[in-house]
């Protein structure tokens, strides 16, 4: 075999044959409707990738039998989905010569109930045969009792061996708002950028609380802001929220030191912070026209490592408390220690010695001091977050979190759950006018096969970490659920593959957590998105998003706007209105004027990025999209967008609002839109 050109099966060669056995998709069609095919080297380094055992196009033959050979060994498969109102199966594979051997049948529920019964796979009903490598093989179909929501675990055992599934069973569909009445609307802004008179230099807890607080007395139900996951912020230094350390654990740099109980009791830290040098500092901060993670991080650790000295040193019900949490949550022990190395060390963990790297932590490996910060700011996090939730749960208000696609390849998750991702590739997207090198997003995807091994553990325990916290949950690049541009190491951005994941089980796993935790779930649904990835969206109900300016037709109108949507004017990604209003061609101004002019949103008075602004809105809230969520700054007009895909020397994630809230809490110019809109959207008309 040589170059790609021995063909079998058809019209495939084995190498393409070899890929689609990995459900590597040899070709897609790009932004213009071309069709582009993978290159050899590609497809080769992408299965190199998923752990296929080959080096060059001579290894494919024997690594294609093996995987077929493999496929029909495996009896059943790790993970298996039975959605509510279907008659639970499983498909066994076994070779013919052993459907007459007795098996016996184990199945336990989620809740530990156990049953177990006899069957001869002779019996059951057969799906299908096929002959690999001259061995005659059968499909048969194992019937289940009815199963209650959850996850249980299936096991089939011959006298020789034993194999399991993890059986997902789960509604069809993920929560829905209609069943709580009604539409709804919020504001939108990245927490770091939100001002307040009382802060670090940086918007906390005690801030978002206090949005919420004033976006419910004006009849809003959500506060929406990026990912508050933890990213590296000394050395390493990456604050972008999509790159954080890991999706298990909440961000430090957004706790309100002063309502930490223990400055109360502690007098080094009152002390410290009293200080004239701590105070110019904090004055220089909050002066700042950006966002200073490095200085105010450093200035908030230096108050929060006595407050943990303190808490350690004594025995007092806060210390129980903290002990007890963490026998609870061991995996913040260990998420405590992995930080305290990375401090100790200066670098990422494939830098670090073998048995480090092999995630074998031991005392002397980090200062313990250091471990006991990280499990100490993680607690607090956990409480101070949670406080806010619960607060504006009470007053029916929920939390719109963001759930990024990806984290740091040198963070805590990709080190722990090495099995669970690809590491020796990146995900990004493939060339397209705007880019026409594509893109490197630099952080590994999660290994399909990987995390089918795991049932899917790392996956539902970030998917939880999210759901205890959001009444309404972003899932950044929804298409991820379906298939993700892979770009193996070594290889440029445009030479990248797609590969497929199995996206019945990401939709049932989220369709059980978010009716377990009443979640409303919203797909990132932009760009380029096939047709199969929204049919998939509305069979689970996972609601998308409509943004107004990507759904501006030929002639300025905007696209029919459905009920199952989030609608908004633009995101992080994105110039805010304004910008993108005065950006836009006369005529296309002149056609979306019209079209809000004809409809009786547009007002007579006022300048015109005002007036369209309010006259978007106003249509968007009219709409029968069940979620309306509007970008705080786009209500003073703000030109400046919060971050700039690809522009090197823009200071993206570090812009602040240029209002500080207690300044938006009495502009006119801003209250009366929101009151406005939620007039309209409790059905007053416009």
């Amino acid at each position: 075999m040589s170059g790609g050109a021995s063909l079998a099966g058809g019209s495939e060669s084995l190498l393409e044959q070899l890929a689609r056995e990995y459900g590597v998709e040899i070709a897609y069609y790009d932004t213009a409707g071309r069709l582009r095919k993978a290159e050899p080297h590609s497809l080769l380094a992408v299965l190199r990738c998923l752990g296929a055992p080959l080096e060059s196009l001579q290894d494919v033959p024997a690594a294609l039998k093996e995987r077929r050979e493999g496929r029909w060994r495996r009896r059943l498969e790790p993970v298996a989905v039975a959605l509510a109102g279907e008659p639970p199966a499983l498909m066994l594979r076994l070779r013919e010569d052993e459907a007459e051997a007795p098996a016996l049948c184990e199945l336990e529920l989620e809740n530990g109930e156990r049953e177990s019964w006899s069957c001869r796979p002779a019996d059951l009903p057969m799906i299908s045969r096929a002959a690999v490598e001259g061995v005659p093989y059968t499909t048969r179909q194992v019937l289940l009792p009815h199963l209650p929501p959850g996850y249980h675990r299936f096991a089939l055992s011959f006298s020789s061996d034993r194999s399991e599934t993890l059986v997902i069973a789960a509604p069809p569909q993920v929560f829905d708002l209609a069943a709580d009445g009604g539409k709804v609307w919020g504001v939108f802004l990245p927490l770091y950028a939100l001002r307040s008179g009382r802060n670090w230099g940086a918007g906390d807890f005690s801030d978002l609380e206090a949005l919420a607080g004033w976006v419910r007395g004006l009849g809003g139900r959500l506060v929406g802001t990026l990912p508050l996951l933890p990213v590296f912020l000394t050395q390493p230094f990456d604050p972008s929220p999509y790159a954080p350390v890991s999706r298990l654990f909440w961000n430090e740099f957004y706790l309100d030191v002063t309502r930490v109980p223990e400055l109360e009791q502690s007098p080094a830290a009152r002390e410290l912070l009293s200080s004239p040098g701590f105070q110019e500092e904090l004055r220089c901060l909050r002066e700042g026209p950006l966002v200073d993670y490095r200085r105010g991080m450093a200035l908030k650790r230096r108050i929060l490592e006595h407050l943990a000295r303190f808490l350690f040193s004594g025995s007092t019900g806060r210390r129980a408390e903290l002990e007890g949490w963490t026998k609870a949550c061991p995996e913040a022990s260990d998420y405590a220690r992995f930080r305290a190395v990375v401090e100790r060390r200066k670098c990422g963990w494939p830098e670090w010695p073998l048995r480090l790297r092999e995630g074998q932590l031991q005392d002397g490996d980090y200062d313990p001091a250091a471990s006991q910060y990280h499990l100490y700011v993680q607690w607090l996090a956990k409480q101070q977050l949670g406080e806010v939730v619960r607060r504006a749960r009470k007053a029916g208000m929920g939390i719109y979190l963001d759930f990024p696609l990806g984290v740091h390849r040198l963070g805590y998750d990709v080190w722990r759950e090495r099995e669970a991702f690809a590491v020796d590739a990146d995900v990004g997207a493939p060339p397209d006018d705007f880019l026409p090198e594509g893109q490197n997003w630099g952080f590994p995807p999660l290994h399909p096969e990987g995390i089918r091994e795991q049932g899917y553990r790392y996956f539902i325990s970030c998917l939880r970490h999210h759901l205890r916290y959001a009444g309404f949950l972003r899932l950044d690049h929804v298409m991820a659920l379906h298939r993700l541009f892979w770009i193996p190491k070594g290889l440029p951005a445009k030479e990248g593959v797609y590969v497929r994941y199995r996206a019945e089980e990401f939709y049932a796993i989220l369709a059980l957590e978010t009716c377990r935790h009443g979640t409303v779930l919203v797909g990132e649904d932009l760009g380029t998105v096939s047709d199969e990835v929204r049919a998939a969206m509305g069979r689970h109900r996972v609601y998308r998003m409509y943004v107004l300016p990507f759904q501006l037709n030929g002639q300025g109108a905007p696209g029919e706007v459905p009920a199952a949507a989030l609608a908004c004017l633009n995101t992080h990604d994105m110039v805010p209105f304004a910008a993108f209003w005065e950006g836009s061609s006369p005529e296309r101004r002149q056609n979306l004027t019209d079209f809000l002019w004809r409809g009786g949103w547009m007002e007579k008075q006022g300048g015109e990025t005002e007036r369209a602004l309010r006259a978007c809105l106003k249509y968007l809230a009219a709409s029968s999209a069940r979620i309306l969520l509007v970008n705080l700054e786009d209500l003073w007009l703000e030109k400046n967008p919060q971050n700039v895909p690809g522009l090197q020397g823009y200071p993206n994630w570090r812009r602040k609002a240029q209002y500080a809230l207690e300044e938006v809490m009495g502009m006119e110019a801003v209250t009366s839109v929101l009151r406005e809109l939620h007039r309209i959207r409790e059905g007053g008309g416009r």
